[in-house]
């Protein structure tokens, strides 16, 4: 029994088409056009959304700046008394939501769940923050500064940019749509939505969560369509203020085209897992598996590389393989922990890596077996750096291993990547954790643990072609609002208490 489209969800879906959400209201588009979106198990079109024009993304881009300047007059604790009410709604449906994650991004079904639970608590979060760090200014005197009296008062606030455009990537649509939808509404900002394809059922869904909150119609829009036709378009229309991108090389794109707008980006990385030979081995394999092939490894965060001690490289090797043998490999409804990839093109792009090893001499710890998007998990062994995997990302169940014979060896792999996202490394030695760690060429290093994004306040940034800027919460907030300030200029000095 499908949940999607049903119930209080109705109304966003126009026959077999989702409906496009601009000015309050669920619309299929002029185009008379519909992309489809194939289901990555099945390999058949689960469903379909509109084909925005340029034409409707004008028309969304006007009624975002007359929206935002109304909600730039709303108080900040109504701004978040509906986010919280949006949250609540999105937890309620979590169900629905979940099943479009499970059939448009094979994501399994308790991870789905997760997913939506997840985004409803960064929701509910941003809201609590908001009100804090926009509630205050600060007020600076003018008599620090060498030659000047106490004549002038400035006092510094945080207002909105205008316009965000929110572009979140397949792999979690739900999530990393709201991490940016949440800090731009308690700033004040209006928010347009550019969803995956694969993904943009769940973020339609989502979306008409914020919409039965009751936010003021023409705050929020989602527009779906063709990158061919309104990508370009978005990123580079005037009305934007701000672009906050999650994905992959297309941000490169993005940065060098986007006009003289805060750009926020996070664009995947080689995440590298160094192990020492003091490190808890039993510890190295869960987190290499948990890391490497969670969600069939794609991930920003997936462990991508593994660069071990020659002296501990056997021992672990073989407790993964152990594991790996374990894991259930099947549809995403039946909870697999390897799930078929997102799109064909994903699995042929992590085949061409697979081959391109096998033809160098890398070994293979599992025979390499693929049916449709289906990849079963595969460790490669002795794997050299003229192998493309040790470089390049696959985004799939896929994991290669460099022996390394001294910590620095794996430290200049780690730095000689042009990416820069998050790193671990295992061993029981703090001080050598710390120092590899400051020698890590990436915005996060994780110590005796697998790379990770949450919890969702924490800072989260690339180095690199990993990124621009800074993510989580507080910094999402901060990132999405201008310092402005109102300096008083009194006609004599003045000292308090003087």
């Amino acid at each position: 029994m499908a949940l999607a489209g049903t119930g209080v969800f109705a109304e966003i879906l126009d026959g077999e088409v989702y409906k496009y959400y601009a000015d309050g209201e669920w619309r299929a588009s002029g185009s008379g056009k519909s992309v489809a979106i194939v289901n990555p198990t099945t390999r058949k079109t689960q469903y379909k959304v509109q084909a925005c024009t340029q034409e409707e993304v004008n028309k969304v881009m006007e009624a975002a700046k007359v929206a935002q300047k109304a909600w730039a007059r709303t108080p900040l604790w109504k701004r978040a008394e509906l986010l919280h009410k949006a949250a609540a709604i999105l937890k309620e449906h979590k169900a629905p939501i979940a099943e479009c994650l499970v059939k448009e991004i094979a994501k399994p079904a308790k991870d789905a769940v997760t997913e939506v639970v997840r985004s409803g608590d960064l929701i509910s979060y941003t809201a609590e923050e908001g009100v804090r760090i926009l509630g205050e200014g600060k007020l600076l005197v003018s008599d620090s500064f060498p030659g000047n009296e106490r004549n002038k008062y400035c006092l510094s606030s945080k207002i909105p940019l205008g316009v965000v455009l929110a572009i979140p990537p397949f792999n979690y649509p739900v999530n990393l749509a709201v991490s940016k939808i949440g800090p731009a509404l308690i700033a004040g900002n209006a928010l347009v939505l550019k969803p995956p394809t694969q993904g943009a059922v769940a973020a339609l869904h989502m979306v008409h969560c914020f919409h039965l909150a009751g936010f003021p119609k023409g705050l929020i829009s989602c527009v779906t369509g063709k990158g061919s036709e309104i990508g370009d378009f978005l990123t580079m229309h005037p009305g934007v203020n701000c672009i906050s991108f999650t994905g992959g090389d297309t941000g490169i794109a993005i940065s060098k085209k986007a006009g003289m707008v805060p750009l926020q980006m996070e664009l995947g990385g080689k995440d590298a897992c160094i192990v020492l030979e003091d490190a808890d081995l039993d510890l190295v394999a869960a987190n290499i598996v948990k890391g490497g092939f969670s969600y069939s490894g794609q991930r920003c965060t997936a462990v991508k590389v593994v660069l071990i001690m020659e002296s501990v490289a056997d021992a672990v090797v073989q407790k993964v393989n152990a594991k790996l043998a374990k894991l259930k490999v099947g549809p995403p409804e039946d909870d697999s922990d390897i799930t078929p990839v997102v799109t064909e093109s994903s699995a042929n792009f992590i085949e061409g890596l697979v081959m391109d090893a096998k033809e160098k001499g890398a070994t293979f710890c599992q025979e390499y077996r693929r049916e449709g998007n289906l990849i079963w998990p595969l460790l490669l062994d002795h794997v050299r750096p003229d192998m493309r995997i040790a470089w390049e990302e696959p985004f799939g169940p896929v994991l290669p291993i460099i022996r390394i014979n001294s910590v620095e060896e794996g430290i200049h792999h780690c730095n000689a990547s042009n990416f820069g996202l998050q790193g671990c490394v295992f061993t029981r030695d703090i001080n050598k954790a710390i120092l590899i760690s400051d020698a890590m060429e990436t915005g996060t290093v994780q110590i005796n643990s697998a790379p990770a994004r949450g919890p969702d306040h924490f800072p989260f940034q690339g180095l690199k072609d990993s990124g621009i800027g800074s993510q989580g919460i507080t910094n999402s907030i901060n990132m999405m609002t201008k310092v402005k300030s109102t300096v008083i200029n009194l006609p004599s000095p003045s000292y308090t208490m003087g």
